[in-house]
């Protein structure tokens, strides 16, 4: 009799970090759930997937930016051992200068999406006793971001959120990692309208790298993880630096 296999959810695995992170997941032979708004590049996906390795890809196309989307989402995914909190985006501008709504559906996705997503699927987790949740933050979450505010607001939230949750679900059998990745070469940077310097693109630590840490970081049960030894010293750096100057910096370097 075969062992019953993990069922892992991921979000925004229609490219970059997530499509990684299932990739390497359905090695592991785990079974998924993969979640995003574009059909064709999921269903891609799916058939790559499961080809490769004989386990079972479920497909669910939803827009998480919106109520609707979410509890679509949850109603539609039964209990998962795994819950990848990917999807997510950011824009970079002035915050008076940019449309509101956009910065509006950024913190739907980012914070609310994955606040409810977690505490739905964490709660059956709890129950069972067991479970995990990866929540996708960013090096954003340990600065304040001129031209880059709200993202660097809501990575901030992500990373609290999920350091407290990891403390208070430990002892109940489900474990919580916040990653918080640097520059990556994926598709996120010409959303955001960034272009990235050399030094960035030298320092850039590639997706399937950034996922392969990942996953073995949540499995080891840590609370967070920065991959790319660059960029480890960030939280040290701006705990001994000034908020003026780090403003001035992080100013400078996102224009």
């Amino acid at each position: 009799m075969e062992p019953v296999r993990e069922i892992a959810l991921v979000t925004g695995a229609s490219s970059g970090i997530g499509m990684e992170i299932a990739r390497i997941l359905a090695s592991q032979n785990c079974d998924l759930v993969i979640c995003a708004r574009r059909k064709k590049e999921l269903q891609e996906l799916s058939k790559e997937l499961t080809e490769k390795n004989g386990i079972d890809c479920e497909v669910i196309i939803a827009d998480l930016t919106t109520e609707k989307g979410v509890s679509a989402l949850i109603k539609k995914v039964k209990d998962v051992d795994i819950l990848v909190n990917n999807a997510g985006f950011g824009i970079i501008g002035h915050h008076t200068d940019m449309p509101l709504d956009r910065q509006l559906e950024m913190i739907d996705l980012n914070i609310h999406a994955l606040t409810r997503l977690s505490h739905e699927f964490g709660n059956r987790m709890v129950k069972r006793g067991n479970g995990r949740i990866m929540n996708v933050a960013s090096i954003a979450a340990y600065i304040s971001g001129p031209g880059f505010a709200v993202y660097c607001a809501t990575k901030a939230y992500v990373l609290s959120y999920s350091r407290a949750l990891h403390k208070e679900l430990r002892n109940k059998g489900v474990s919580v990692t916040a990653l918080c990745p640097g520059y990556v070469s994926t598709g996120f940077q010409e959303v955001a309208g960034m272009k990235l310097s050399k030094m960035e693109k030298m320092t850039a630590v590639p997706p399937n790298k950034v996922a392969e840490i990942a996953i073995r970081s949540m499995r080891k049960g840590r609370r967070e993880v920065m991959p790319g030894i660059v960029n480890k010293p960030l939280p040290l750096v701006t705990r001994i630096t000034p908020m003026w100057l780090q403003l001035i910096i992080v100013n400078r370097i996102l224009k």
